[in-house]
């Protein structure tokens, strides 16, 4: 008898602690989560976007003329040192004159010829006006010798004087004539000739030399090799290096946050973040295609360094940074990391840990960056929040620290 009962209660036992360790396993075991706590301190929000070092004033040598662009010796390289008025950075040769066809030539000479014409008959003329004009001034010494004994009358004298003047005006114009014709047949003259090979190289007055405008550093040779430019094409940019600032192209949604001479940190550079400040934003924007070919609003902002040279001297004209340019600051903010944040409708909440269960909570949010944002309601100081909640994290759900070694 006492061995049946030892069997039942040892049977009893054993469901008991299969029942038991069934429970167990069945029952929701708390879910390892990262915590963050709600804290209060300074914050500040940021319009973070790529930009481009920039020479504050760069200036451009152009050609003069058209013509062919030569080498120089020495040659001249980027980040070389030029100083104003005195540094050749440039020399240009005027165009050689073009060879023409046998139409051309033929409608030249024909022209020539012409011209060679014109010129005879001017010469004619010139000769013919002097012969009158020596009749007219003997006929008025003949009728000035008359008027004094009175064997003519005063109108005779008259007409004489006018046939004389009359007569010196008509020389003077037939010799213009005689010059205008002359430069007529020297330019047909001209265009009928051929360029020579080399006629101008070894002219040593034939070359133009540009000299540097400023004192500087080359920062740009346009052209490098010899050939032939048309007028006003750029040749050299010449800046100094010093001079430098920073251009960012920014969202004109975000460029109406910004005013001048708001801080901004510049890294992303290969050295240590710089200081600079918002110097300028233009008051108009431009239209600028994404690498996703995404049509967007830019609007140029112009940052000068706040940090000594020294700090910056390895940047040079356009360089890639990274600008953080502050659009908002405040010194006593309670803010969450935005990692803990999601939507919730059209709402923004978090699941606050609180007596190892995770709480949906609505929060208000306000300013915000990259790391952390603003909350203007639904939390207080030393809340701790769920950070990256995943699927599995719901309201009401056990949790607990994770233990980070």
């Amino acid at each position: 008898m006492r061995i049946n009962w030892t069997k039942r209660i040892t049977g009893v036992a054993a469901v008991a602690l299969i029942v038991a360790a069934g429970v167990w396993f069945a029952w929701p075991q708390p879910i390892s989560v990262d915590l963050a706590t709600a804290i209060r301190g300074p914050m500040e929000a940021t319009v973070d976007d790529e930009a481009r070092t920039e020479v504050r004033h760069v200036y451009t040598v152009s050609a003069p003329i058209a013509g062919k662009v030569l080498r120089i010796s020495p040659p001249r390289h980027v980040g070389d040192q030029v100083t104003k008025d005195e540094t050749v950075v440039a020399v240009m040769q005027p165009t050689t004159p073009s060879f023409h066809d046998v139409r051309t030539h033929e409608e030249l000479l024909a022209a020539l010829g012409a011209a060679e014409a014109a010129v005879t008959f001017a010469q004619a003329e010139v000769k013919r006006l002097e012969a009158a004009l020596g009749y007219s001034r003997t006929e008025l010494e003949r009728a000035e010798k008359l008027a004094k004994t009175g064997a003519i009358s005063q109108g005779a004298l008259d007409k004489a004087r006018f046939e004389v003047d009359t007569n010196e005006a008509a020389l003077a114009s037939a010799k213009a004539q005689v010059e205008v014709r002359s430069n007529e047949q020297a330019m047909i003259q001209t265009r009928l000739g051929q360029p020579a090979e080399n006629a101008t190289q070894s002219d040593p007055t034939c070359c133009i030399q540009l000299h540097a405008p400023v004192s500087g550093r080359i920062l740009k040779i346009v052209q490098e090799s010899e050939g032939m430019v048309q007028p006003g094409a750029p040749l050299v940019e010449i800046g100094d290096p010093i001079d430098l600032q920073v251009v960012a192209d920014l969202l004109s949604a975000d460029a109406v946050q910004i005013r001048p001479g708001a801080a901004v940190r510049i890294d992303g550079w290969g050295g240590s973040a710089l200081r600079g400040k918002v110097t300028r934003v233009d008051p108009a924007g431009f239209l600028k295609v994404s690498a996703l070919g995404i049509e967007e609003q830019r609007v140029r902002t112009e940052i000068d360094f706040v940090d000594p040279p020294e700090t910056w001297s390895q940047l040079g004209h356009d360089y890639r940074v990274i600008v953080h340019v502050t659009s908002w600051r405040d010194d006593n903010v309670l803010s969450v990391p935005v990692a803990a944040l999601f939507r919730k409708g059209d709402d923004w909440a978090v699941y606050l840990a609180k007596d190892g269960r995770a709480r949906t909570t609505v929060v208000k949010i306000g300013h915000r960056n990259s790391r952390v944002a603003e909350v203007e309601s639904g939390l207080s100081e030393g809340d701790r929040v769920v950070l990256h909640p995943s699927d599995r994290v719901g309201d009401g759900t056990a949790v607990r620290e994770r233990n980070v070694q």
